[in-house]
């Protein structure tokens, strides 16, 4: 026990610990997404979708706290490098942040976490923390959010900063875990920028899609 805590207590195991549960993040988008396209194929599809998600009972449960657990791990281990790195080095550079290759999605990954942590909350009383009835159901309960433009455009720029903070960190992760082979980091840079443009794409024109066809 003790060479865990002494491992994840040190600055790469924490970046460790942040590659790690950042990548269970990814996974679980990419099947988060594959559920919420059936909103393209109508109500009745998304209504099913969530019926049969919602019958697995007692496994839902286990991913919701898996979730929530991983949640934490990112957040705080993400907070504790950040005023790390900050009292590192207490005097700015001289030079631009972005100096060196870096990007401005890498240079705004703190503050696009917080965004998306805010985000998640919002989505969460939203659409989780809401009674589901047969007049009111899943389906219902998005369109009647997505009607509002103010909603729409709320979750089109969550869905922008998501992007940005994916394109990152898919490709930290892997420099995290030892995978910087100049040979293979453009790829995976390359399947980062894809991955993010289908999160934001995916998950961005629901809002604009789902009152089309529910009006």
């Amino acid at each position: 026990m003790n060479w865990l805590i002494n491992t994840f207590g040190t600055s790469i195991g924490k970046k460790l610990l942040m590659a790690l549960s950042g990548a269970c993040f990814i996974g679980f988008l990419l099947g988060h997404l594959g559920g919420n396209t059936t909103l393209y194929f109508g109500k009745e599809a998304f209504n099913s979708y969530a019926e049969h998600l919602h019958a697995l009972g007692i496994l839902v449960n286990i991913a919701e706290i898996s979730l929530l657990t991983l949640l934490v791990i990112h957040v705080v281990t993400g907070v504790t490098l950040f005023f790390q790195n900050l009292g590192a080095r207490p005097q700015r550079y001289a030079v631009s942040k972005r100096a060196g290759g870096r990007t401005w999605a890498s240079a705004t990954m703190p503050y696009t976490g917080v965004l998306i942590l805010i985000f998640v909350i919002f989505h969460l009383i939203n659409f989780h923390f809401v009674e589901k009835t047969l007049d009111n159901t899943i389906f219902d309960i998005v369109s009647k959010t997505f009607v509002q433009p103010e909603f729409m455009i709320f979750y089109i720029i969550a869905m922008i900063i998501v992007a940005f903070h994916v394109s990152h960190g898919f490709w930290s992760l892997f420099q995290t875990l030892g995978a910087n082979h100049p040979k293979y980091m453009p790829i995976i840079t390359r399947v980062g920028i894809i991955l993010s443009l289908v999160f934001g794409i995916g998950f961005g024109l629901l809002p604009i899609f789902v009152p089309l066809i529910a009006s």
